[in-house]
């Protein structure tokens, strides 16, 4: 059962409506409507922790965890990391008030299982204080409340950064203290100091120096500096380093060090005023800077507690990975931002992307966490991990990928000369975009539609269905139409290597496919023109093809779209075209997958379904996005996968099509090392020349192991 799923179930136990969950919970009603009505796919923890609240369950009720997964391996060794961002309710000032609301945050945080914590910008005093920072009372306070929330912390397993204004060797710097089990751990001061505008802090404040020093606070010395990374002493690759505020809002942002360096979670205690259109760049800012980096970016801004003589905050927090916002707090909302991290996805990216030959500066690096652990995962994944969540955004996609195969096309007709563009039709999904984006393609190229040649080559297993719906596909999008029956040149061929007709083996499947492959590659020599391929992403991953058959063309449009995206561009066409062509569209999507070898049970039924065969290709595609584009281990796809399809299909299901899976993408991979050339559209593509380089003869027996190392 999805998470969405589990919202639905607990609001129809509990009993509420909408209307008094969202007074509840303090969710919109606009927000609920598009959870409830599963428009929203994705819920962001802050939403989760609020309706817990409101049905008045644990958050674990939403969560992946050891006693729902089956799995006794900790969460850390999939890499999973809990961040959080909050903004605290302080008074301006009055630090032995403050020291209090930091202590409870640090309680409530550490009972939210967060691993990794972050505060405001100067969170222990305020950040608006001014000219009252000179006074030495505040630096001395600061030390002394300082030193009680490090006593505090002492029985929390949490890393947490908070704000503090220190003194050193007698200049005042904005610092973000580091702070693990009642221990400081080193001190970061800010290193761009801003001075423009409405900014003022170079007044006070000294910006850090090139190198690292040291700091005396009560009595005891610590590291100081912008060149300090945190690393976790049990698991080494969770890496942490720190910059405040205007630090990331410059061109040279200390984080770009830190990464270049091994931090892959950059913390920012931040003191953003709110103007109109800041929220956006600063939401931008923040993603970007992830992208970039190759990091989990969490960021913490202050609130409305700080002075209003001049601006206002409005604890806009943000925590962003490689691009992507996990969640965030609204401007003016709770000022609370909670996300898994995955720390191992990141390293897995900068090992591909991060290849650089960066100079290693002087940085020292600080251990903390012998026994740090994790308990529970409240990230969820989506059960199509290539379809856009936001239907809005299904259109644009849909425009953009059939403009990216048309271009492509259009360009290769152009380079060859090619008069004709040749389609095997099947009345299926595959062949269907690929005959609607040869489509595309000649009108970008100012040919005519009847020089798109689209062919159907009915056999032993061609139900009346797909026969009649290849025709009338071809005649509401214009093209030229042939039927040729190869069941007689098929038959002949078996007659000459001596196959049985009675023998459904793999030989009477195959000759079909070769035979087709054979007649258009004919008929493209005889008018000039290319074979188009139809062949799908989650068929090349899964070597559902038959060699030199089906498996060859002479351009391969679909080759990095897998079946559930072709399903959901065909749907997007059908809704947005003439009634003619939405209906047979509509038609072809309601077909089962088949590649039709196999005789039709009373020439109508379709009797050969590849998802029994193969298995269901949601799951398969989930499989290859989370192998190839993320390079998880199979332990963790199945880890991820029971959750996400929670209700839809068995953990013992999943465990099958995912050994499944992995035995045919290893073995057959040899088809692969031979495709066609074809149009990289998405994030994930399998061409030898370009993505995916691997051994046709590559053994899987490590993954398999790996995947047979779970409890189920």
């Amino acid at each position: 059962m999805s998470t969405v799923e589990k919202i639905i179930k607990l609001k129809k136990e509990s009993g509420l409506t909408t209307k008094e969950l969202s007074v509840k919970s303090g969710i919109p009603i606009g927000t609920l409507n598009k959870i409830l009505s599963s428009k929203t796919k994705s819920v962001k923890s802050e939403t989760l922790y609020n309706l817990a609240s409101a049905f008045g369950v644990d958050v674990s009720e939403f969560m992946l965890n050891k006693a729902t997964s089956g799995n006794n391996t900790d969460d850390f060794d999939y890499g999973y990391v809990r961040v959080a961002t909050k903004t605290l309710d302080i008074k301006i000032g009055n630090l032995k008030f403050n020291a209090e609301i930091i202590k409870n945050a640090i309680k409530y945080l550490y009972g939210k299982r967060v691993n990794v914590a972050v505060f405001p910008e100067l969170a222990l005093t305020g950040y608006t204080l001014s000219d009252l920072f000179y006074q030495d009372a505040v630096i001395t306070q600061t030390e002394i409340f300082l030193t009680e929330i490090v006593d505090f912390s002492a029985n929390y397993d949490m890393l947490f950064f908070v704000g503090c204004p220190l003194k050193n060797c007698g200049k005042i710097y904005n610092t973000a203290v580091a702070v693990y089990k009642g221990e400081i751990l080193g001190v970061v001061p800010k290193t761009y100091i801003p001075n423009y505008n409405e900014f003022y802090e170079r007044r006070v404040f000294h910006p850090a120096e090139d190198t690292n020093s040291e700091i005396i606070i009560a009595g005891k010395s610590y590291p100081f500096g912008n060149k300090l990374i945190f690393y976790c002493a049990n698991k080494p690759y969770i890496s942490v380093a720190a910059e405040i505020c205007e630090d990331l809002w410059t061109a040279n942002s200390p984080s770009v060090s830190h990464a270049e360096n091994g931090a892959n979670i950059i913390v920012n205690l931040s003191a953003s005023d709110e103007v109109i259109g800041k929220a956006e760049y600063r939401r931008n800012l923040v993603t970007m800077q992830s992208a970039k980096l190759v990091c989990a970016y969490a960021y913490s801004d202050a609130g409305t507690y700080e002075s209003n003589t001049d601006l206002v905050f409005s604890a806009h927090n943000i925590i962003a990975e490689n691009g992507k916002v996990l969640t965030e707090s609204e401007p003016f909302g709770s000022g609370e931002a909670i996300a898994d991290v995955d720390v191992k996805l990141i390293e897995y990216e900068r090992s591909k992307i991060l290849n650089y030959d960066f100079k290693p500066k002087d940085y020292l690096k600080i251990p903390f966490g012998k026994n740090l652990k994790s308990d529970g995962v409240l990230r969820s994944y989506e059960k199509t991990p290539f379809i856009p969540t936001d239907e809005r955004e299904l259109f644009k996609r849909t425009e953009l990928i059939l403009n990216i195969q048309a271009n492509a096309l259009a360009k290769r007709l152009a380079t060859i000369n090619a008069k004709k563009v040749v389609v095997g039709v099947s009345g299926g999904l595959d062949s269907t975009l690929a005959l609607i984006a040869s489509c595309y393609a000649v009108d970008k190229a100012k040919m005519g539609r009847k020089d798109v040649l689209a062919v159907t080559m009915p056999c032993f297993g061609t139900s009346e269905r797909t026969r009649r719906n290849s025709h009338i596909l071809a005649e509401a999008l214009g093209v030229s139409i042939k039927e040729i029956d190869i069941t007689e040149t098929v038959l002949s061929h078996f007659k000459d290597i001596g196959q049985s007709v009675d023998d459904k083996d793999v030989t009477y499947e195959n000759a079909q496919a070769r035979e087709r492959t054979q007649v258009i590659m004919d008929i493209a020599n005889k008018n000039g023109g290319i074979v188009v391929g139809t062949g799908d992403l989650s068929e090349l991953a899964l070597g559902w093809a038959t060699y030199n058959g089906d498996h060859m063309s002479m351009y391969g449009i679909n080759a990095s779209i897998p079946k559930t995206l072709i399903r959901f561009i065909v749907k997007q066409v059908a809704l947005n075209s003439s009634e003619k062509l939405k209906s047979v569209l509509l038609d072809i999507l309601d077909t089962p997958v088949s590649p039709e070898l196999i005789p039709a049970k009373d020439g109508e039924e379709i009797s050969q379904k590849t998802e029994d065969i193969v298995g269901p290709y949601i799951l398969h595609d989930f499989f290859i996005y989370h192998f190839v584009r993320n390079g998880f281990a199979p332990s963790k796809i199945y880890y991820i996968a029971k959750r996400t399809f929670d209700g839809d299909f068995t953990a013992d299901e999943i465990y099958k099509w995912l050994k499944i899976f992995i035995k045919r993408f290893f073995t057959q991979q040899f088809k692969r090392s031979c495709v066609p050339d074809g149009v990289k559209v998405g994030s994930v593509a399998l061409s030898p020349r370009g993505d995916w380089r691997m051994p046709s003869d590559a053994s899987y027996a490590l993954w398999l192991e790996d995947l047979e190392s779970v409890s189920r």
